[in-house]
C-alpha cells in the first residue's frame, strides 16, 4: 500500500497551527493542517496580538488584514481606587507597530485560514483526528480518522504538534510535563464598552484592594473585562453577566451594561511545560510545548512566534532530508516561554487582593515605576519586545 506524502503534517488547527501551516505554504512547502473541530471557530477567547507577532504575519499577508479590523492599543493605565497611578506607552515598543491590538480570537483565526488556503487549497483538514504515530528514521506515518469516520494514513518528513495544552501528539510520544496550578480563578467577558471616547483606546488595569480588574478595548464598541474573583474551587454562580457587570462597577467605577454582554467564561490558571520539545521528526509548539498563565496576553503570541521561528527549520529539513535541530529550537524558545511564565505570575501576584499597607505599598510602587524612564522598557517587555 503507497501512503499519500507530505512534507509537514501539523497536527492542530488553531491560530498557532494554521498559521504555521501558513508560513510553510508560502515557503513552498507541501503542507497538510489536521484540525479535529468540524466546525468555524467562534468565540473570542483569546484577543492581544503583540509587535513581534504582527511583524511575523506579514511574512503570509495577514498583518493588513488583521489590522484592518483589530483595535489599536496606544497606551495602558494602571489605576486604584478610583484614582490614576500611571501611564504605560506603547509608542516606542517597536519602528512598525507601536501598538498592541486587539482582535476576537475567531477573526484572527479566519485571516489566518484565508491565508493558508490561499497558498495552498485543500491543506486544512477539518474533522480530523491523529490517532498514532509510527516514527523512523527518514520519515513519520500518521494514522487518523478522518470526517467522514474512516482511518487515514500520511507519512510525513516532519510532524508538529500544535494541539493545545492537552496535545494528543505529545501524548502519543510519551512526554510528561511539569509546572503547577495556581489558586486564583477569574471570571471575564465581553460588553458594551462604558468609557468616554477618549479612552477607548486605553488597556485599563484596576489593582484595589479586592483584586484586579482589567479592560482591554475590543473592535465594534466593545471591552473584554478580566477579574479576579477568588481562589479555591470556583463558586457554581460566579460566571454571571450581572454578578460580573456589578463587580466591574464596584471595583471601577465603569457603569457596565450586563444585557450588552457577548461572551463570558470562567477559568483557572496554570503553567506547563514539556520536558522535550522534540523526538525525532515530531516537535511540539505552543500551548503543547509550554502553557502560561493567560495574564497578560502573551500565550497565543508565543505560539505564534515558535511557529515563525520553527517554520523556516522544517523547510530546511525537508528540502535538505535533515532530522532537524531540535535541542537548539527547543533551548531557546522554552528559554523564552519561562520568561513570559515569570512576567506573567508577576502580574498575578501585582493584581492580587491586598489590605491595609499593602494596598498603599503597591500604589507607591506602580506610581514610581510608571513615572520613570525606565517605564519604556516596561512597556517593551509588556509588547514581547525583549531585545
Amino acid at each position: 500500500m503507497t501512503l499519500a506524502r507530505t512534507g509537514v503534517l501539523v497536527v492542530g488547527g488553531g491560530p498557532v497551527g494554521v498559521f504555521l501551516g501558513a508560513l510553510l505554504a508560502h515557503a513552498g512547502v507541501d503542507v497538510q493542517v489536521w484540525e479535529r473541530r468540524d466546525t468555524v471557530p467562534s468565540g473570542s477567547r483569546a484577543i492581544g496580538i503583540h509587535p513581534p507577532s504582527l511583524d511575523a504575519f506579514a511574512a503570509v499577508d495577514a498583518a493588513v488584514p488583521v489590522l484592518a479590523e483589530a483595535t489599536l492599543v496606544r497606551r495602558g493605565v494602571a489605576r486604584s481606587r478610583g484614582r490614576t497611578l500611571g501611564t504605560l506607552s506603547f509608542d516606542g515598543v517597536s519602528d512598525t507597530h507601536p501598538y498592541v491590538v486587539t482582535l476576537d480570537q475567531h477573526r484572527t483565526e479566519r485571516i489566518l485560514r484565508e491565508r493558508l488556503e490561499s497558498a495552498a487549497p485543500g491543506a486544512l483538514r477539518p474533522g480530523t483526528t491523529v490517532t498514532a504515530l509510527r516514527r523512523h528514521r527518514d520519515h513519520v506515518e500518521a494514522v487518523g480518522i478522518g470526517p467522514d469516520g474512516g482511518a487515514i494514513e500520511l507519512r510525513a518528513s516532519f510532524v508538529v504538534g500544535a494541539d493545545g495544552a492537552r496535545s494528543t501528539v505529545r501524548d502519543l510520544l510519551g512526554i510528561a510535563t511539569t509546572g503547577r496550578e495556581y489558586p486564583d480563578r477569574y471570571v471575564m467577558g465581553d460588553f458594551a464598552d462604558p468609557e468616554p471616547l477618549a479612552a477607548r483606546s486605553d488597556a485599563l488595569v484596576d489593582v484595589g484592594p479586592d483584586g484586579v480588574v482589567e479592560a482591554f478595548p475590543l473592535p465594534d464598541g466593545r471591552r473584554r473585562y478580566v477579574t479576579l474573583v477568588g481562589r479555591g474551587a470556583p463558586e457554581h454562580d460566579e460566571v454571571d453577566a450581572e454578578r460580573l457587570a456589578e463587580t466591574v462597577r464596584r471595583r471601577t467605577g465603569a457603569a457596565v451594561d450586563p444585557a450588552s454582554n457577548s461572551m463570558l467564561s470562567g477559568f483557572r490558571v496554570r503553567r506547563r511545560e514539556a520536558v522535550r520539545v522534540g523526538v525525532g521528526r515530531v516537535v511540539l509548539i505552543g500551548d503543547a510545548a509550554h502553557e502560561i498563565s493567560p495574564i497578560g496576553g502573551q500565550g497565543m503570541n508565543l505560539g505564534w512566534l515558535d511557529a515563525a521561528e520553527l517554520a523556516p527549520l522544517l523547510a530546511e529539513g525537508v528540502r535538505t532530508g535533515s532530522a532537524g535541530p531540535w535541542p537548539a529550537y527547543a533551548a531557546r524558545r522554552q528559554a523564552v516561554a519561562r520568561r513570559a511564565a515569570r512576567q506573567a505570575e508577576a502580574n498575578m501576584a501585582l493584581g492580587g487582593r491586598a489590605v491595609g499597607p499593602a494596598v498603599l505599598g503597591r500604589e507607591v510602587v506602580l506610581r514610581t515605576l510608571l513615572g520613570l524612564p525606565s517605564a519604556a522598557l516596561l512597556a517593551r517587555t509588556y509588547a514581547m519586545r525583549w531585545s
